[in-house]
């Protein structure tokens, strides 16, 4: 699903703000997420924007305006709309673009959001990465029409759908779809057909309800790493599979030193389990503050 992260964050503006969901992580890096910001996060250490309050993969950073990813699925659909109210009325050439998966357009918050979306004409784009599989209810359990797109006429929505395993295809459904999202003031829906080809997580076991031949078979023929490799080796940009391993072996290595740094980093300061709930700490929490500290000292309990 790679190319879906690159080819729509590509064509992105660092203005256009971004809702994502759990398998998007290649649109932070583009905008500008480091290594060490993912482990860090997942660790909950002191270097960790959410300062250890949030799921592990609930990335999220203000800074490159993309909004934490909420733990309930779909939630992220109706705020998108809002966000993109907010910048219609302050009349800025930008959208909101939020991503979700074809499992999550049967919550009833894909209603929401795509029903807000379109009666406040806000210039939204609904992206939906559709892989085939919700967890392990394959698409054909899911719904018997022509995919997600085809719901989006009946919301007033404008529809694009493009084969999300080819990073320059996904590049352009999006800039088409922000181009016409701000020319009407409008949202749109782009549906991305790809694969999972891996298992749902690490607790999942895919060969439960899939066969091994169709996994196989889309890892052959659809890969969107395979189809830029073969295009980058074409076009020169590429040494071969030589220069595929070097790259693999790089990114390896920078990965796995990104996560011994961040498990080397110390928890976040204790006085932070009390901040950013108002903008100055009110008597109450400063008081149970003060409880905690009393209790950890009468326990000889230290700071992680």
């Amino acid at each position: 699903e790679e190319a879906i992260h690159i080819g729509a964050a590509s064509a992105l503006d660092m203005e256009d703000i971004v809702l994502t969901q759990y398998r998007e992580q290649g649109v932070l890096m583009w905008r500008g997420f480091t290594l060490e910001q993912f482990p860090d996060q997942c660790f909950g250490n002191s270097a960790d924007l959410s300062k250890g309050r949030q799921m592990p993969v609930h990335y999220g950073s203000r800074a490159l305006n993309c909004h934490t990813i909420s733990s309930p699925l779909g939630t992220q659909l109706p705020q998108a709309a809002g966000v993109a109210y907010r910048l219609k009325l302050e009349q800025k050439p930008n959208v909101a673009v939020v991503f979700f998966g074809e499992g999550c357009a049967s919550t009833t918050d894909f209603h929401s959001g795509c029903n807000f979306a379109a009666t406040l004409k806000v210039p939204c784009v609904f992206f939906c990465r559709n892989n085939g599989y919700a967890i392990s209810t394959p698409i054909d359990s899911q719904y018997a029409g022509d995919g997600i797109i085809s719901r989006a006429p009946g919301y007033g929505i404008a529809a694009i759908r493009v084969d999300g395993n080819d990073i320059f295809a996904v590049s352009a459904a999006m800039r088409a779809a922000k181009h016409y999202a701000l020319e009407h003031s409008a949202p749109i829906m782009i549906e991305a057909m790809t694969y999972r080809q891996a298992d749902h997580s690490t607790s999942d076991d895919s060969t439960r309800y899939r066969d091994a031949e169709e996994v196989e078979s889309q890892a052959t023929h659809g890969d969107p790493l395979k189809r830029l490799d073969a295009f980058m080796i074409q076009q020169g940009l590429l040494d071969g599979e030589k220069g595929r391993r070097e790259i693999q072996d790089e990114e390896k290595l920078a990965v796995l030193r990104a996560l011994e740094a961040s498990e080397e980093r110390p928890k976040p300061p204790l006085h932070t389990l009390f901040t950013d709930v108002y903008h100055e700490i009110p008597p109450h929490l400063r008081e149970q503050e003060e409880h905690l500290r009393a209790h950890m000292k009468k326990h000889s309990l230290t700071e992680v």
